[in-house]
């Protein structure tokens, strides 16, 4: 059975994840970790490896919103 509150959570991370352009780990809620995009160009990679991100890889990394 689902429940009010599961729907409402379900609903804030789909908003979240299209106001900010990431993804969301199973069970996300509001001051969790996002999933960011992969990086498009050499140039964006390198940004993500010097920025203040928490880098799983290089093509994965997460940060709190």
């Amino acid at each position: 059975m689902i429940s009010v509150d599961e729907i409402k959570r379900t609903l804030i991370t789909l908003q979240t994840a299209t106001e900010n352009k990431c993804s969301m780990p199973l069970n996300w809620k509001p001051g969790d970790r996002v999933i960011l995009p992969t990086p498009k160009t050499v140039e964006a990679l390198e940004e993500r490896i010097h920025g203040d991100l928490e880098m799983v890889d290089f093509y994965l990394a997460t940060e709190t919103l």
